[in-house]
C-alpha cells in the first residue's frame, strides 16, 4: 500500500511550478488531492492575496473535504517584486493554514509542510519581516510598498520567505500544532527547472552568474524539480511522525555552502528558568538512591 492511499491532501499553488509537480506526485501515489490556485486547472479557484478569497479557499476545501485533511502543501507563489507577494505568501499562507487547522484535526496523522524558498539564507527587508511575525498585515504592506518604491522590491519574495521559516521556527512546537499531534515543517528548495525560473531567471546568462555566486548549488543549477517534489511527499505523509519546526532545504547544496557549520557552531542557551528546572530535576534524580535507602532503613 502506498504512503498516500486514503489521504487527502490540500495543496496550494497547484497551478505551476513546485506546486504542480507535488500535487502531480502525490495523486500518482494514491492520495485524493485538491488542488488549489489561481489557473484553471485547478479544484478550487482563489486568490490568497485579500480577505475573501482566503475564505473562499477555506469553505470550499471544507465543503469537498468534509471528513478532514490529512495534509496541506501550501505553496509559496512565483517570484515577484510587488508588495501582493506579501499578502499572498505569507499571509494567504497562514491563513489557509489557521481555517483548516480544524479540518487537519479530524484526522489521525495530520501533517503540514509550506514550502518557501532557499533565497531566504539571504537578507531580506527587516520592516517587512518584522511587521510579518508581528501580524499586522496592515504595517507589511506599507513596508513592501517603501521596498518596491525605493527599488528594493526583488527583496520581498524572500523577505516574505524568511518570516515564514521564521513563523514555523516559532510556532510548530506550540500546543495547537505539535502539541495535538499537527506536524509542521517547511522545505526550502533551491533554483529548479520551473517554467518561472526558466522565463525570469535563467534566460540571461549575466543573471545566471549572479545566481550561481549568490545561491551556489554544487549538484546542480538548476536542480530536478522531482527532487523537490519527492521530499514534500514523504515529508506531509504519515510516516514523518518524529520531525516538527525544521527547515529542510532542498536546494542542491546552497546552504551548506554558504553558511557552512555556522548555525551549529554554538549549543542551545537556556534561561534561567530552564536551568533552574534543570537543576531540580537533576538532584532529585541524584538524591533518591540515598532517599530510598533512608526510607528503607526507617521501615525496618
Amino acid at each position: 500500500m502506498s504512503l498516500h492511499e486514503g489521504r487527502t491532501y490540500v495543496v496550494t499553488g497547484a497551478d505551476g511550478g513546485i506546486g504542480a509537480a507535488a500535487a502531480r506526485t502525490l495523486a500518482a501515489r494514491g492520495a485524493r488531492v485538491i488542488r488549489c490556485g489561481r489557473g484553471p486547472e485547478v479544484d478550487v479557484r482563489a486568490d490568497l492575496a485579500d480577505d475573501p478569497g482566503r475564505d473562499e479557499l477555506v469553505q470550499e476545501v471544507a465543503r469537498r473535504a468534509r471528513g478532514g485533511v490529512d495534509g496541506l502543501v501550501l505553496v509559496a507563489g512565483p517570484i515577484s517584486a510587488s508588495e501582493r507577494t506579501v499578502h499572498e505568501d505569507y499571509f494567504g499562507t497562514l491563513a489557509v493554514l489557521a481555517g483548516l487547522r480544524v479540518l487537519l484535526r479530524r484526522k489521525r496523522s495530520p501533517r503540514v509542510v509550506v514550502v518557501t524558498s532557499a533565497s531566504s539564507l539571504t537578507a531580506g527587508d527587516g520592516d517587512v519581516i518584522s511587521a510579518c511575525l508581528r501580524g499586522n498585515e496592515e504595517l507589511a504592506g506599507a513596508a513592501a510598498e517603501v521596498a518596491v518604491a525605493s527599488g528594493r522590491g526583488g527583496e520581498l519574495s524572500r523577505s516574505a520567505a524568511i518570516a515564514l521559516n521564521r513563523w514555523v521556527r516559532q510556532s510548530a512546537t506550540a500546543e495547537e500544532w505539535a502539541g495535538t499531534g499537527v506536524v509542521v515543517n517547511v522545505v526550502a528548495p533551491g533554483l529548479v527547472e520551473t517554467d518561472a525560473a526558466r522565463e525570469v531567471m535563467l534566460a540571461d546568462q549575466d543573471q545566471l552568474n549572479v545566481l550561481r555566486t549568490a545561491l551556489p548549488q554544487p549538484l546542480g543549477l538548476p536542480g530536478p524539480i522531482q527532487a523537490v517534489a519527492d521530499a514534500i511527499a514523504w515529508m506531509v505523509s504519515e510516516e514523518n511522525s518524529f520531525m516538527a519546526g525544521q527547515i529542510v532545504f532542498v536546494d542542491g547544496g546552497a546552504d551548506a555552502a554558504l553558511r557552512k557549520d555556522h548555525p551549529y557552531a554554538e549549543g542551545a542557551h537556556y534561561g534561567p528558568l530552564a536551568m533552574g528546572r534543570m537543576m531540580y530535576w537533576s538532584l532529585r534524580a541524584k538524591a533518591r538512591p540515598w532517599l530510598e535507602l533512608r526510607k528503607g532503613r526507617l521501615g525496618g
